[in-house]
């Protein structure tokens, strides 16, 4: 049969059993019981049915919110179970009411009002928003019980609004979890981690800009920065946007949607005169904008390789006393790093501690900041001792002709001809 207006009922008239009012702007439900009736897809001994299977419902729904034994919590059980099995019938059957009579003739009453309540259900599930950190993926509890008894009067325009804007909250998390997966990350991982679904996603497609495959940590973020920085300068204009490889087509609006705030970003990225840390880490406007795995190991292990990477620098690969002494002895000093000395040279350091004085802490601070971790205290204590040995004599006024500062030097620092 073609579907055809709603059935021609008016305000206050029977229907054709004489038992069921229908009125204007009725519920989906009734307007479907009316069409099924009018147009003969409902007889007489469904609508009987129907009669036995209402009250059970509602004692049902008014035990499942409440209590069944007061007359209020009846009243307002039989407008939840209309409103379920309205909100079930149009949205299964896309408003289409010949659709809808068919599916009360096949089905029970109970099954349609259940149908609502899953609805409902698995919409409250969903998450509200893209903070990975406060959604526990545990569904429905019984927690969520009194928000399930607001929703069962709300209309199913309220409901449809609702699970739009919530699927696109769970596609921009889907996406997310997507490209960690491509980072061997988890759900599990991201819960632990709480970033923000948008950050996850920003974060994917400057690994794309950069051709990097592995999980961010703070140090490989810091490092694709400095990759990218170095690549495309102090570009104002972002490059084209690179998706990552292999994202299912599913996922693309939710990364181009992205790809407008990291375009707005993206002058500041480039910025080389700020620091990764300071801008991604200390700069409350873009704290939390951008996903790096908080590995302490990974930074103190990154701390280390940039620590012994300077201190090789400054020792030049010499670890015996008298090249870190002397070393230490031009720290101090303010002059420039030197493991060893020619004679022409001790003397003219000497002359600049007696004109401009040295500052023993600062050597040790140079210790704290470069030195190895497992060998600072070490060299703490030797420059401590030389340093309480030595400034007396390289400061003394009396040596006119340097010559104990000199045999200082010789015996303690590398001093050559």
């Amino acid at each position: 049969m073609t579907a055809k207006a709603d059935a021609p009922v008016t305000d206050g008239k029977r229907a054709a059993d004489g038992g069921v009012a229908l009125f204007d702007e009725r519920p989906f439900f009734e307007k479907a019981l009316a069409y099924g009736v009018a147009y003969g897809l409902i007889g007489a001994e469904r609508l009987e049915a129907l009669r036995t299977e209402a009250p059970k419902g509602m004692v049902q729904i008014a035990r499942y919110f409440g209590t069944e034994y007061l007359r209020p919590d009846l009243e307002k059980a039989r407008e939840r179970m209309v409103n379920l099995v309205s909100l079930y019938l149009q949205d299964s059957c896309d408003g289409d009411l010949q659709r809808a009579a068919q599916a009360l003739r096949d089905h029970s009453l109970l099954s349609r009002s259940k149908g609502g309540s899953d609805l409902l259900k698995a919409m409250i599930a969903m998450p509200q928003n893209t903070h990975f950190g406060m959604q526990d993926g545990r569904g429905f509890l019984d927690e969520h019980i009194p928000i399930l008894e607001r929703w069962s009067l709300r209309s199913h325009a309220d409901y449809r609004a609702e699970r739009t804007k919530r699927d696109h909250v769970a596609q921009v998390m889907d996406a997310a979890l997507w490209c960690a997966q491509q980072w061997e990350l988890d759900a599990d991982t991201l819960h632990e981690e709480a970033p923000d679904a948008e950050a996850v996603l920003r974060t994917a497609l400057l690994w794309s800009l950069a051709k990097r495959s592995v999980a961010p940590d703070w140090p490989g973020f810091a490092q694709t920065i400095a990759v990218l920085r170095k690549k495309f300068g102090a570009a104002a204009q972002p490059p084209v946007l690179v998706l990552p490889k292999g994202l299912p087509p599913v996922f693309v609006p939710a990364l181009q949607a992205i790809a407008d705030s990291l375009h707005a970003d993206w002058p500041r990225i480039m910025d080389a005169d700020t620091p990764a840390r300071k801008l991604f880490a200390q700069n409350p406007a873009f704290t939390g904008r951008y996903f790096w795995l908080e590995d302490g190991l990974a930074e103190v292990e990154d701390f280390e390789r940039q620590v012994s990477a300077a201190w090789s620098k400054a020792t030049g690969g010499h670890e015996d006393e008298g090249s870190l002494v002397t070393l230490l002895l031009c720290v101090a000093a303010g002059s420039a790093h030197k493991t060893v000395l020619t004679e022409k040279g001790a003397a003219t350091l000497i002359r600049k501690i007696r004109k401009s004085g040295m500052d023993a802490a600062i050597a040790s601070a140079f210790i704290r900041d470069h030195a190895p971790s497992a060998y600072q205290g070490d060299y703490l204590r030797m420059w401590d001792e030389f340093a309480e040995e030595a400034l007396p004599i390289l400061r003394s006024d009396a040596d006119y002709a340097l010559h104990d500062a000199l045999a200082l030097l010789r015996r303690e620092c590398n001093v050559g001809a």
